[in-house]
């Protein structure tokens, strides 16, 4: 499976123009993202990082279509993501962006194949015996495929998300989005996380990174700096 086009593999993959994101509370407005602009090309490794608060998982969230901007527009490959309706974002999120979390949320109940397999059988991407040879292939670039049958409960952290990002490649997406993957990990085994998420970029991934690491300067490709929901200085 490959859905990456030439143009993603080789222009802009993302094209954020004038994108607020406005919350609503009893206090008032909040606005979270405050008309941001920017361009990352395909086959990058960002980083987005900035003091907590700041708005990095809600600009990660809006580019990989798991929230709605409030004004601008959002542009992925050639999808003009802020356009879609609710159907067509779900289809277009399913098999074009993977997601990982902090937190892993990989299913109690499944084993590690399985929970690779998930995504493809919602997406009707592969099923049965293909499913789960892809899921075999996936487990054995992230480095435990011996751990395929075992529930999540028996991995450690730093498999358990590895399996994750199995999981959020199972359908050859394009876009990988990473919300502080490596912060409940140990520092040996955060390095290992983010040297497999650069190997993932090199082969013509774009993965964006929220992070609070230290030295993320030198792992990634490019830095977004976000300052009370806007660009701020860039590194």
């Amino acid at each position: 499976m490959d859905n990456m086009s030439t143009n993603e593999r080789q222009g802009q993959l993302i094209e954020l123009r004038d994108v607020s994101r406005v919350f609503e509370s009893p206090a008032g407005a909040v606005t979270a993202v405050d008309r941001v602009s920017l361009e990352l090309p395909a086959g990058a490794f960002i980083g987005v990082v900035g003091r907590s608060g700041s708005g990095k998982s809600t600009l990660v969230n809006l580019i990989a279509g798991l929230d709605r901007c409030t004004r601008g527009s959002i542009r992925v490959g050639d999808v003009a993501v802020d356009q879609l309706d609710e159907d067509a974002l779900a289809r277009w999120r399913g098999r074009n962006v993977g997601v990982v979390f902090q937190f892993f949320q990989l299913l109690p109940t499944l084993t590690v194949a399985e929970n690779v397999m998930l995504p493809m059988d919602l997406c009707g991407t592969a099923r049965g015996a293909e499913a789960r040879r892809r899921a075999l292939e996936l487990l054995d670039l992230v480095g435990i495929r011996e751990q395929a049958d075992k529930l999540p409960t028996a991995l450690s952290g730093g498999q358990q998300q590895r399996a994750a990002i199995a999981r959020a490649l199972a359908n050859d997406a394009p876009l990988l989005v990473a919300d502080e993957p490596t912060g409940n990990l140990d520092q040996q085994t955060s390095t290992m996380v983010l040297d497999l998420l650069r190997s993932l970029a090199k082969q013509g991934r774009t993965v964006l990174m929220v992070t609070h690491e230290h030295d993320v300067e030198r792992r990634v490709d490019q830095v977004i700096r976000l300052v009370d929901g806007r660009i701020g200085s860039p590194s």
